[in-house]
């Protein structure tokens, strides 16, 4: 038993860590929403998915393979919020190598230059449309993932999303087990080695036959892809963005993703003393808000695929660059305007910009989580979505998001769509190590409230010494002072959301509430889950792995003792 003290109302609680693992061979009715053991835990949506992980830790596979099945699953059971026609961005941590890579589970644009001329006449369709279809990245996300990190077979892996699938009863879920049978069939009767059996399934779902079912797909729907783009489509394996703060290092995917925001955020918030201002004090909430703010402009400024565009990361996250901008936060008063820096001239200030056109949010409800630690010391954080609003499963039973409208066709603009390009997503897994050890997995859900609620949770834990249940289920707080990620407007002045905004969970107090109002923000409240997320922290010294995601967003997570 382990007591932590935190912060909530401005009252000192103590908090009861009573250690909670589920049995050998547990049902999905047996898992809640936390768990904490040694032989390893998962962290997702649906408990029928977090028990898909817990099983193949239990038949004594490792991160890679429980995170694989865990995602398969979640295309089932948290469908609608990702599919498996959909995206992954997948960080990993190597015991054995002790270090951190990124697995770009993302598809591009249509590869047809005709396609993108068509995108630049006629704007691309915000939702709904398969001609904002990029390539499907979740299957070879996962095949990389178990053939670089993993040990099991993808038959293994896949067997309890086969399961669900054959208890269903939509014809998708036919048709999808069907499709996943073909590769499974495949690996098995190919003769080789490991890596040879499950490079043949893949090949065979973007090479292959059903490559050639997609196609007609695409074709009879109007949609730009074809079997070219399956054929051309590879999780690349880079290097992540990565910080120090407070002792800590924080590991982001690159900004094909919004992930290095939170870095420059955590970067001008490191000169501020944070523990002092107090949890959820008027002060700390507005610190925090003002600093998210301006990394959100330069996140709105220049992210895009690195490959296409030319994003100054060094200069953006250099320790001088933190101090021009860390003084445009005035402590009294809440920023009203989007202020994107000049990084490469170390100025806090861009030249001037027009003013901003006010939108009306669009809420984005299609995303899910999961993050898996296992006993070797191995970490896997991924944020599995698909954006498939409006679209419908094809004949073999994948469904087609619509995330190509995360491109613009804003001349000049570095997310600007071109042939072959990843959109810049808001899918952003986080890993956190201290002293070359993992620490911390981190997934949310919620579009582009996921980094800000991830800062919320980070620094409820490495400021205020949160376990992971009560990290995920304190007040949280976000702004709209950002553009909307999912709007594809060509003028992106457009796309900007809600100057100077502040929502605040109600459980933060009115007199707190009523303070930030003073200092200039504008103000609204919410009894439901700011975005929803995951958390794993492993405790250093008795390696106990702590699992939780936020009951109220129906998040779920397991340990095995």
């Amino acid at each position: 038993m382990r007591f932590l003290p935190w912060c909530e109302r401005g009252v000192l609680v103590q908090v009861c860590v009573v250690l909670m693992c589920v049995g050998v061979g547990a049902s999905a009715e047996e898992i809640t929403w936390r768990g904490a053991g040694k032989g390893g835990a998962v962290a997702a949506g649906h408990s029928n998915s977090v028990a898909a992980g817990l099983k193949m830790l239990e038949d004594g596979g490792n991160a890679a393979d429980a995170a694989t099945a865990t995602l398969l699953a979640l295309a089932v059971t948290d469908y609608g919020l990702f599919a498996m026609g959909g995206e992954v961005p997948l960080l990993i941590y190597d015991a054995r190598k002790k270090e951190v890579k990124v697995l770009c589970g993302l598809g591009s644009a249509p590869l047809d230059p005709q396609a993108i001329e068509w995108y630049y006449e006629n704007g691309i369709p915000a939702n709904g449309s398969m001609k904002s279809a990029p390539v499907p990245g979740a299957i070879d996300l996962c095949v990389t993932a178990l053939r670089l990190y993993g040990t099991m077979s993808f038959g293994q892996v896949v067997a309890p999303t086969l399961n669900l699938l054959d208890q269903g009863k939509p014809d998708w879920h036919r048709n999808l087990a069907i499709t996943l049978r073909k590769l499974v069939e495949t690996e098995r009767s190919t003769v080789g080695t490991r890596e040879e059996k499950l490079t043949a399934a893949r090949d065979r779902f973007y090479k292959g036959d059903i490559a050639d079912e997609l196609d007609r797909w695409y074709r009879d729907t109007g949609a730009f892809l074809r079997k070219s783009d399956l054929e051309a489509h590879q999780t690349r394996v880079e290097e992540p963005v990565s910080i120090t703060y407070r002792g800590y290092t924080i590991y982001k995917c690159g900004p094909w993703t919004q992930g290095p925001y939170l870095c420059q955020t955590l970067k001008m918030l490191e000169a501020f003393p944070l523990k002092r201002f107090g949890h959820l004090s008027s002060r700390y909430v507005h610190t925090v808000t003002e600093a998210m703010k301006l990394a959100l402009a330069d996140r709105d400024e220049y992210y895009g695929d690195p490959r296409f565009a030319d994003v100054p990361m060094q200069a953006l996250l250099s320790e001088e660059y933190a101090k021009v901008r860390r003084s445009l936060i005035d402590g009294q008063n809440a920023s009203q305007r989007r202020r994107p820096g000049d990084p490469l001239r170390l100025r806090a200030l861009l030249s001037a910009k027009r003013e901003e056109d006010e939108q009306t949010d669009i809420p984005v409800q299609d995303t899910t989580t999961c993050v898996v630690a296992d006993r070797w010391g191995n970490v896997v954080a991924a944020t599995p979505s698909c954006n498939l609003v409006g679209n419908q499963p094809g004949p073999s039973g994948i469904t087609q998001g619509n995330r190509v409208r995360s491109l613009n066709t804003t001349k000049g603009h570095p997310n600007r769509i071109q042939p072959g390009k990843r959109p810049r997503i808001t899918l952003t897994p986080t890993l956190v190590t201290r002293d070359g050890e993992p620490v911390l997995a981190i997934s949310v859900a919620g579009g582009d409230l996921q980094d800000q609620t991830t800062l919320n949770i980070l620094l409820n834990h490495v400021e205020f010494g949160m376990l992971p249940e009560q990290a995920v289920t304190a007040p949280r707080f976000n702004t709209s002072h950002h553009q909307n990620s999912f709007n594809p407007v060509p003028d992106r002045h457009q796309a900007f959301v809600g100057a100077g905004t502040l929502r605040v969970n109600e459980k933060i107090s009115a007199a707190v509430r009523e303070e930030l109002s003073q200092r200039g923000h504008r103000m609204s409240t919410t009894s439901g889950p700011i975005a929803n997320p995951v958390m794993i922290y492993v405790d250093p010294e008795t390696q106990v792995i702590h699992a939780a995601g936020d009951p109220q967003a129906g998040r779920h997570a397991a340990a095995l003792p």
